[in-house]
């Protein structure tokens, strides 16, 4: 069902790979509430995914970038601007990357080299992009950004890695520019912390199909689903948040606050028993 909360706004979403990408469902949901936006990736994305598929089903363009490079980012935002007729109300950010993680490097034997790639990417590219949109006065007053997050942030996740450090930055980036843009354009930003989400980048963490399994058996609501962050995006680029900024989001069906649940005491009894 569509509600037309979106009905006029335009934006920017940033990492639609192919339909398992939250940023795939964001778009979707998007343009089902009535906005028009551009989309955005990489050149290795976009030849090995199926961004073309999303943005004929949307109505979309498609604009090459590699979210760490200042140019390529700043002409995203300039042809967005030109392609849209003018300001954008919303940036989705759904970037990251771990090199030590697809190359299976434990967190006490990382690359280094690699785990500046990884802050680059996953955390710094937030950085970047909200420096060029605020140079270019891109966003209207009273607009939304809005970039993915992980609990990993705040705890201790084994097979992480170093995108916990990344997730932890991109949160503080969030926080730091909220106020700057906040107090000067009434612009908001925050972070979702979405439940742990079976996607092209996700299936690379080492254990997510028992991570899922755990969550969802600690969640009381269950694991939200891609879908189910897609409807939480629109509302946070809708009217109805105007006064939510500077805030982590956890959208993870209730997982974030719990220390144990009677699903998972269950399961865990269960292995005491199999051990006798």
């Amino acid at each position: 069902m569509s509600y037309g909360l979106l009905k006029g706004k335009k934006g920017i979403i940033f990492g639609a790979l192919n339909d398992m990408s939250i940023a795939w469902q964001v778009a979707e949901k998007c343009h089902e509430e009535g906005a028009t936006f551009t989309l955005s990736n990489t050149a290795v994305a976009l030849r090995l995914g199926t961004v073309a598929e999303l943005a004929e089903k949307t109505g979309s363009e498609i604009i090459e970038a590699d979210a760490t490079n200042l140019k390529d980012v700043e002409n995203v935002i300039l042809k967005s601007m030109k392609i849209l007729g003018g300001k954008v109300d919303f940036i989705l950010h759904s970037i990251g990357m771990s090199p030590n993680v697809r190359k299976g490097l434990p967190y006490d034997a990382l690359n280094y080299e690699y785990f500046l790639k990884t802050l680059d990417i996953s955390a710094l590219s937030f950085h970047k992009l909200m420096l060029l949109a605020r140079k270019h006065d891109a966003i209207s007053d009273w607009g939304s950004v809005v970039a993915l997050s992980y609990v990993a942030a705040q705890r201790t996740l084994v097979g992480y890695n170093d995108m916990a450090d990344a997730k932890s930055l991109l949160e503080s980036i969030a926080r730091s520019f909220g106020y700057i843009y906040g107090r000067d354009k009434k612009i908001r930003v925050n972070t979702i912390s979405q439940s742990p989400t079976i996607t092209t980048a996700g299936s690379g963490v080492k254990g997510i199909e028992t991570l899922i399994d755990f969550t969802e058996r600690m969640s009381p609501l269950g694991n939200a689903s891609a879908a189910d962050c897609a409807d939480y995006c629109v509302t946070l680029f809708s009217d109805l948040t105007k006064k939510v900024t500077m805030q982590n989001l956890f959208h993870d069906g209730g997982f974030s606050s719990m220390a144990m649940s009677m699903r998972a005491i269950d399961q865990y009894a269960k292995s005491f028993d199999e051990c006798d």
